[in-house]
């Protein structure tokens, strides 16, 4: 998609620098991509921080041991 944009000399000069492109084009889309996709980390980091994926935990395995502990108890439950 083709748009205008206003950038400033210096800063389209650092950006081609930095992107190692010769044309314009293509390191302003670098850019743009490189942008959005931080973003998008950085909202799913904030989102597993603030625990909005809400896993049920696994089931014991065959020993009676919790997978997500894999350290055996120190004094075992008895039966």
């Amino acid at each position: 998609m083709r748009i205008t944009v206003d950038i400033e000399e210096d800063i389209l000069t650092d950006l081609l620098e930095i992107t190692g492109d010769k044309a314009k084009s293509p390191a302003v889309a670098k850019a743009v991509t490189e942008f959005v996709r931080r973003k998008k980390a950085k909202e799913f980091g904030r989102m597993i921080r603030e625990g909005e994926f809400d896993y049920p935990a696994p089931p014991n395995d065959s020993n009676g041991l919790d997978p997500a502990n894999p350290i055996p108890p120190l004094y075992p439950e008895t039966k």
